[in-house]
């Protein structure tokens, strides 16, 4: 607990003793927001990011030009400390998900928080004993001519005594209702029908038909929520998209490793998870890692939020042009 606060002390000096921001650019600070006390607020441009040390090491809110990528569930509001409250946004994890050992003190814990720099910001998880991982994310803005994008490095650190495999697992929460892109690229996918469904039961369909999934000019589009809401894809183009109503298309952007092992049940690169109601969750996975004691590895995703046309009724995307604007705004910075 005392290294605990003098972290966040840390945190609080660093932010108070910054210089005041410019227009266009503020250094981290402490804000609260969303029922929690202790957020902190980056901004760079047109682009305001909200983390959250309190609570899981999240992503609060990511938004660029007044739109926002994250649904934040309203039960948020009513957060104290020590009651159990809804985990949503810009949440991470780490896997394999069927067989990783349960961790509470990441999942929902309290993290520390530094901030390193005008753009970067530091969260660091309690080690977890049982599952014995530690974990620390680094958020950092990302400038690219007009656009701003943000940084995700998740690092998992081995804790205990024995070795451990785990894979990177973003999980974070989006508004529902757009509709979801995923680049086939051009490695042919194992599954027969280019995704797998997760049915009841642990069965993994990977033969599944559903009137609103589709392929269409080398991309997989999921129109709505489907007939089971978790599907699965091997691509290892290396990013997805979530185009939304109001006119953004929400990408994140990953390396992907053909020549390693994925350890998902179905050696998944990507998952969505796209129920009925108000969200849908948007899920980058990385390689296996094999962590012999103190040993640590690292997975980056990059998001970005791109003003593009939704499609009005009766008409459809322009993935043609979809995945030209993603290759040109996202590239990587010269």
């Amino acid at each position: 607990m005392l290294v605990r606060s003098l972290l966040v002390a840390i945190l609080k000096i660093l932010c108070c003793s910054l210089p005041a921001a410019s227009a266009d650019d503020q250094t981290p600070h402490v804000i609260a927001y969303h029922g929690y006390t202790r957020a902190v607020e980056l901004k760079c441009r047109s682009a305001r990011i909200v983390l959250c040390p309190q609570v899981g090491g999240r992503v609060l809110e990511f938004t660029v030009d007044g739109c926002n990528a994250m649904f934040l569930d309203d039960e948020e509001k009513n957060w104290r400390p020590g009651k159990q409250v809804p985990i949503s946004a810009g949440r991470f994890d780490y896997g394999p998900e069927l067989t990783v050992v349960a961790h509470p003190k990441i999942w929902s814990g309290e993290w520390s928080a530094e901030s390193i720099g005008a753009t970067s910001v530091t969260l660091a998880s309690p080690p977890d004993e049982e599952g014995g991982i530690r974990v620390v994310r680094e958020f950092r803005l990302i400038r690219h001519d007009q656009s701003v994008g943000l940084a995700c490095k998740q690092t998992l650190t081995n804790v205990s005594r024995e070795s451990r495999e785990v894979c990177h697992w973003g999980r974070s929460f989006s508004p529902g209702g757009g509709i979801c892109v995923i680049p086939l690229g051009d490695r042919p996918s194992r599954f027969p029908a280019k995704y797998a469904m997760y049915e009841d039961s642990a069965i993994i369909n990977v033969r599944a038909t559903d009137d609103r999934i589709r392929v269409r000019d080398g991309f997989l589009e999921i129109l709505g929520p489907p007939r089971k809401p978790k599907l699965g894809f091997d691509s290892y183009a290396g990013w997805l998209g979530y185009a939304m109503p109001n006119n953004t298309l929400f990408v994140k952007r990953f390396k992907t490793y053909p020549d390693r092992i994925y350890n998902e049940a179905a050696g998944l690169t990507v998952s969505v998870w796209y129920p009925s109601g108000p969200r849908i969750e948007l899920e980058p996975i990385g390689p296996r890692e094999r962590l012999k004691p103190g040993e640590s590895a690292s997975f980056t995703e990059e998001w970005w939020l791109l003003s593009h046309p939704y499609p009005k009724p009766g008409q459809q995307l322009d993935l043609k042009a979809l995945g030209e604007q993603v290759a040109k705004q996202t590239a990587e910075p010269k």
